[in-house]
C-alpha cells in the first residue's frame, strides 16, 4: 500500500483535532507538570526531572508513569503535522533534551528504575511495565521524526532499542522473555518502519513467537522470587496474555488493552512476514471479540477485575468496564486488519469505537475524561455500591493512571491515517471512513486528488471530487467505498456525475472501475434510518431491551431529558421515533425523539417495596441524544438499553 498526503477537512471531526490542538494537549501538558487544581498528579514531568539529577527527590506515580509523557508527544507530533506551532515544538523539543538527559550511558531509559531500583532492570517483566514504556517512547520518536526531521528522540529510542536487543532473544546470555502489557511488539515494527533496520522487525518477532511458550517465562520469573509490585501470588497467565503460544489462541482473554496491543502487533508480523498461521490466529482472535465480546458502542472489556474480557455474551451494561484505552486499542488492530485485507467489518468496526467509545471519553471541554465507558449508569451506586465505584457518573479532571486522555489526543490528532488505503499494485482506492478530507496519491503514473466532503454523522451525504490534472488523459482505477453496517434497510445510492452508477460489492466495498477524469464527481448516498437494536438471547443483560442507533451513533437516555428512575421507562409497542437536528443543544446534535411507557402508579407506600403487579402504563414522550455526548450536563442516569 502506498501512502496518500492527506488533510482532515471536516465540519466535525476538524472540531475535535483543534479542541484536541487547542485545549487538550496544553491541558496535558500542564497536568504531565502537576498545574492543574484539584486533579491527581502525574508526576511524570518530575520524575524525569530526578531521572536526569535535575531534582533531588522520590519517584511518583506508577511504575509506567513514563508512558503518559510519551503519549503525550506523540500526540504533539501529530498536531505539529496538522498545524506548524512553533511554542509547542518548543516545548517538545525542551522535554525531548530532558529524556535525553535522564538516558543512562548503556541506552536504558526508565525512571522508575533509575530513580528506585536501579539494581533490579528486567527482574520483574510480569508487572514492571519496562519494555511497556519502551515501546511508548520508540511510538513517539517515530511520529516525532516524521513529522519534523528531527532525529533527537529517534536516536535516543534506537539506542534504547539497541540495547533491548542486545539484552533479549534466542541468543547465549539472552533473555528469553517478553512484556507482562505487550505494546513494544507493535512500536519495534514502526521503528523498523523509520529506519528500515531488520533487527528491530525480528526482535518484535521474537517476543511474539516467544510469548505463552512452555516453560512459562513469568511462572519462572516468579519461582525465582521476583520483588512484586502489585501481586505476589502466582501469575495470571491469561490477564498478561502468557496463557498460550499467540498462534494457538481462539478467545480474547484476560486485560483487553494487552489483548488488542498485541493482536495489533501479530497482524502487523502476518502483513511483513507472509505468516500465514499468524494471521489465522488474528482472524479467529478478531471474530470472536468484535462478535462475542463487543458492547454495540465498541467497548470491550467486561469486567473492571483485571480491567478484562469474561466470557462470550457476558456484557453487562451498568458493570461495564469498556476502558478507553481498550477501544482506541481496538481501532489500532481494526486499522491494522485492513492492511492484511480491506474488509467492511473492519472499517465498521473501526468507526463504531471511534464515534461512541472514544469520543465519549473526552468531555466536550476537552479537560475531562472517562477511563470506564459504562452503558448504563445509576449515580448514587457508583458512589455507594463497592461493586460500581468504577462506574463515573462524571468525567475526572485526570488519574493517577492516566492513560487514556493522551491515547485520545494521539488517536485524533492522527485520524488522517484510519480514512484511505490506496492500492498502486491492484489499481484501487479503499474509503474506509467518510470523514471530509484532501487525499494526494499515485495511481498508474499520474498524480490524483480525491476531496471528500462528509455530511456524517448527521447526514449520510458523502461526495468525492477528483483532480487528475495534466493533458494525458484520464487514470484508470477502482474507487471502493464501504458499505457501512449500521443496520440499515435501504441500499446506499451511487452517482458519478450526475448519473446513477452501477456497482459491485467486493469485501463489503462497493467497487466503480473506470478511468477517471479531471473534475470527475461522485456521490454516495448513505441511508441515515433510525432503527432500534436487539441483542442475541444469549447477551442476558439485553434481554428484553432495545438500542437505538442511527448511522454511526449509537443513541442512549438521560435523566435530564427523561426524568429518573430511566429503569422505569421502556418503549412503546409502536415507538415511532423520529430524528431531527437540535443546534442548540450540547454543540447541535441530532435528538431521536419517540414514545415511551411508565408504570401507570409510580407511588409507592414507603412501606411497599414489593406489591402485587400491574400493568397498566401511561404514555411518556423519550428523548434521545448520541452516546458520545452522554455526561456533559448535570449528573444523572443513562443508560443505552430501553426496556421494550
Amino acid at each position: 500500500m502506498s501512502r496518500a498526503a492527506i488533510r482532515i477537512r471536516d465540519d466535525f471531526w476538524s472540531a475535535y483535532q483543534e479542541l484536541v490542538t487547542g485545549t487538550v494537549i496544553p491541558y496535558q501538558w500542564e497536568a504531565l507538570n502537576d498545574r492543574i487544581e484539584g486533579a491527581e498528579p502525574s508526576h511524570a514531568i518530575r520524575n524525569f526531572r530526578i531521572a536526569a539529577g535535575l531534582e533531588e527527590g522520590e519517584f511518583g506515580g506508577f511504575v509506567f508513569q513514563d508512558s503518559d509523557l510519551y503519549k503525550w508527544l506523540e500526540a504533539a507530533a501529530y498536531a505539529l503535522r496538522l498545524k506548524p506551532d512553533p511554542e509547542l515544538e518548543r516545548i517538545a523539543d525542551d522535554v525531548i533534551g530532558l529524556i535525553g538527559k535522564a538516558q543512562q550511558a548503556d541506552g536504558y531509559l526508565n525512571t522508575y528504575f533509575t530513580i528506585r531500583e536501579p539494581d533490579k532492570r528486567w527482574t520483574n517483566l510480569y508487572e514492571a511495565h519496562e519494555l511497556y514504556c519502551a515501546g511508548h517512547l520508540f511510538e513517539a520518536a517515530v511520529a516525532y521524526f516524521e513529522t519534523t526531521g528531527k532525529r533527537r528522540l529517534l536516536d535516543i529510542a534506537c539506542r534504547f532499542a539497541d540495547l533491548i536487543d542486545r539484552t533479549f532473544g534466542p541468543g547465549e546470555g539472552q533473555l528469553r522473555a517478553y512484556c507482562g502489557h505487550p505494546e513494544i511488539e507493535l512500536a519495534l515494527v514502526k521503528l523498523y518502519g523509520a529506519t528500515g533496520e531488520e533487527r528491530y522487525l525480528k526482535l518484535s518477532k521474537f517476543f511474539v513467537d516467544e510469548r505463552g511458550k512452555q516453560p512459562n517465562y513469568f511462572i519462572a520469573e516468579w519461582k525465582r522470587g521476583r520483588t512484586p509490585i502489585w501481586n505476589p501470588g502466582m501469575p495470571d497467565l491469561e490477564v498478561y496474555q502468557a496463557h498460550l503460544p499467540v498462534r494457538e489462541q481462539t478467545a480474547a482473554v484476560g486485560h483487553a488493552v494487552r489483548a488488542v496491543y498485541l493482536y495489533s502487533a501479530m497482524a502487523d508480523l502476518a502483513r511483513l512476514t507472509g505468516d500465514v498461521r499468524l494471521r489465522e490466529a488474528c482472524e479467529r482472535l478478531w471474530f470472536n471479540t468484535t462478535k462475542k465480546q463487543m458492547y454495540i458502542t465498541g467497548g470491550i472489556g467486561s469486567t473492571h477485575l483485571g480491567e478484562a474480557f469474561t466470557f462470550d455474551y457476558d456484557l453487562p451494561n451498568d458493570l461495564a468496564y469498556a476502558e478507553t484505552c481498550a477501544s482506541i486499542g481496538l481501532i489500532f488492530w481494526a486499522r491494522r486488519m485492513l492492511r492484511l485485507e480491506a474488509r467492511s467489518e473492519y472499517a465498521d468496526v473501526m468507526e463504531r469505537a471511534l464515534y461512541n467509545n472514544v469520543l465519549g471519553s473526552m468531555a466536550r471541554d476537552g479537560k475531562h475524561f472517562f477511563y470506564v465507558n459504562p452503558l448504563e449508569v445509576w449515580p448514587e451506586a457508583s458512589m455507594r455500591n463497592p461493586d460500581r465505584r468504577h462506574v463515573k457518573p462524571v468525567r475526572q479532571k485526570w488519574f493517577g493512571c492516566s492513560c487514556c486522555p493522551p491515547n485520545v489526543a494521539r488517536l485524533l490528532c492522527s485520524l488522517d491515517d484510519y480514512i484511505y488505503d490506496i492500492d498502486e499494485a491492484a489499481g484501487k482506492v479503499y474509503v474506509h471512513l467518510y470523514i471530509g478530507s484532501e487525499a494526494g496519491f499515485e495511481m498508474a503514473g499520474r498524480a490524483v486528488t480525491l476531496r471528500q466532503r462528509s455530511g456524517l454523522p448527521w447526514d449520510g451525504t458523502v461526495k468525492f471530487e477528483l483532480s487528475v490534472p495534466g493533458e494525458a488523459g484520464g487514470a484508470r482505477f477502482a474507487l471502493a467505498l464501504r458499505v457501512p453496517n449500521w443496520f440499515q434497510t435501504a441500499e446506499p445510492r451511487l452517482a458519478v456525475n450526475g448519473a446513477a452508477c452501477p456497482y459491485r460489492v467486493e469485501n463489503g466495498y462497493a467497487v466503480v472501475e473506470r478511468e477517471w477524469s479531471d473534475g470527475d464527481r461522485v456521490e454516495w448516498l448513505l441511508p441515515m434510518e433510525t432503527v432500534l437494536i436487539g441483542a442475541r438471547p444469549e447477551i442476558r443483560a439485553n434481554a428484553g431491551k432495545a438500542a437505538i442507533q442511527r448511522g454511526p451513533l449509537v443513541y442512549c437516555v438521560e435523566e435530564a431529558d427523561n426524568g429518573a428512575p430511566l429503569a422505569a421507562l421502556s418503549l412503546a409497542d409502536d415507538p415511532a421515533l423520529s430524528a431531527a437536528f437540535v443546534p442548540d443543544l450540547l454543540g447541535g446534535c441530532v435528538v431521536v425523539e419517540g414514545s415511551g411507557e411508565v408504570p401507570a402508579d409510580m407511588d409507592w407506600p414507603e412501606d411497599a417495596p414489593y406489591r402485587p403487579l400491574r400493568n397498566a402504563s401511561r404514555p411518556k414522550r423519550l428523548k434521545a441524544i448520541p452516546y458520545y455526548l452522554w455526561g456533559n450536563r448535570e449528573p444523572g442516569e443513562m443508560s443505552v438499553w430501553l426496556r421494550c
